[in-house]
């Protein structure tokens, strides 16, 4: 059987989604099941060069998984005669650069959201690759959760009738780092270095929203930075200077209205880490990260309030299970595959930088938002020419 091997340049995996999520789950897994079929039968091979900052981890992983082609050099990598793909997973504050030097050494781009700390900066980006005629791509993984295929099902097969609101409600302690070891990166609460749950979760509503339910028409937000002091991996003390709380009101096309929570400031209470419900005239959906339950018109009892008396229904009971249909494999390397596909077969991959400029255009405004006190629309976006 052909192979075709395309190189490609994995900046970031010493970090915790590209090491487990990029390079294990997915380019790793690729090349365990031994490739993937082109449009001709040809076998895609992927070949990974791992890129970092630190010698002694790279090392590490290359070993582990059986790769022998890792740098601490970004210009070295990229310049490798068979790279074909660049793709960044490295710091927010960093992936502009990285994405600058991969379009000069002309390679086709895929990154991890924020694809820029700014909407400027963003939108330069997309005009770079655009102008430089290189495909180019930004991860959306949420779309590929095995719940939130299951919902977009019910949407697309007009459970809903008309869809009234969406509410959203995702976050979990993170540890503040002094009695027990933070699961984030302290950098993610520092502005200065790129923090923030609003720049990092926005980023994801936007996508969802948008292709989930409909456009995102306007934004109120209220942030929060519930925990002022945290412990760094060091051991020392430091202040939060970014948002650890996002509380956010979306207007969409339709007049759908969508809230949506973001808090790595509270305890799970719920069956998944993220959870969205959604009610219509015909029906209300509650999907998680792999499970979606749903309650049809002519299912839907009727309860009545009555606070005197204890509660004699078990509400969850009386919602049904929306079956898989389908085998669900790991969001992450669905869109690798399709990447890669896109680069080798020309496929289709619509969640380009211009979706990932819409991304950072709605945590921009809901930063300004919260700075304000008030409602802001959502503009489209104008990136000069045509794309």
């Amino acid at each position: 059987m052909n192979e075709r091997r395309v190189g490609i340049v994995m900046n970031g995996v010493t970090g915790r989604m590209g090491l487990r999520q990029h390079l294990e789950r997915s380019i790793v897994a690729i090349r365990e099941q031994g490739g993937l079929p082109a449009a001709d039968g040809t076998m895609i091979i992927p070949e990974p060069i791992l890129v970092g900052r630190n010698e002694l981890k790279l090392r590490r992983i290359a070993e582990q998984h059986g790769l022998t082609r890792w740098t601490t050099d970004l210009s070295e990598a990229l310049a490798e005669p068979d790279v074909e793909i660049y793709f960044d997973s490295s710091l927010t504050q960093l992936r502009e650069k990285g994405v600058r030097a991969a379009v000069e050494a002309g390679k086709a781009i895929y990154c991890e959201k924020p694809i820029a700390e700014s909407l400027d900066a963003a939108i330069d980006l997309a005009r770079l690759v655009r102008d430089a005629g290189l495909k180019n791509g930004i991860v959306q993984d949420k779309l590929s959760l095995p719940g939130l295929r299951k919902l977009k099902r019910l949407v697309d097969g007009g459970f809903f009738g008309r869809i009234l609101s969406v509410r959203g409600d995702f976050g979990y302690w993170v540890f503040e780092g002094d009695w027990q070891e933070a699961q984030r990166p302290s950098w993610n609460y520092k502005l200065e270095e790129g923090g923030g749950i609003i720049l990092d979760m926005f980023c994801h509503w936007r996508y969802v929203l948008d292709q989930t339910f409909g456009q995102v028409k306007s934004v109120y937000c209220q942030g929060a930075t519930h925990i002022p002091t945290r412990v760094d991996e060091q051991g020392n003390e430091y202040a939060a200077t970014a948002d650890d709380s996002a509380y956010g009101i979306f207007e969409l096309e339709g007049g759908i209205i969508a809230q949506m929570n973001s808090s790595w400031a509270t305890r799970v209470f719920r069956d998944e880490l993220v959870e969205f419900h959604v009610d219509g005239t015909e029906g209300s959906a509650v999907a998680g990260l792999r499970n979606c339950r749903a309650q049809h018109r002519s299912a839907t009892p009727k309860p009545v309030w009555n606070p005197d008396l204890p509660a004699t229904e078990k509400f969850r009971d009386q919602w049904a299970t929306v079956p898989d249909n389908e085998v669900f494999d790991n969001g992450f390397k669905v869109q690798w595959e399709m990447f890669l596909r896109h680069v080798v077969d020309d496929a289709p991959f619509t969640w380009d930088f211009v979706e990932a400029a819409k991304g950072v255009q709605l945590a921009e405004l809901g930063l300004q938002s919260w700075r304000e006190g008030r409602k802001l629309e959502v503009p489209a976006l104008d990136l000069g020419g045509h794309l």
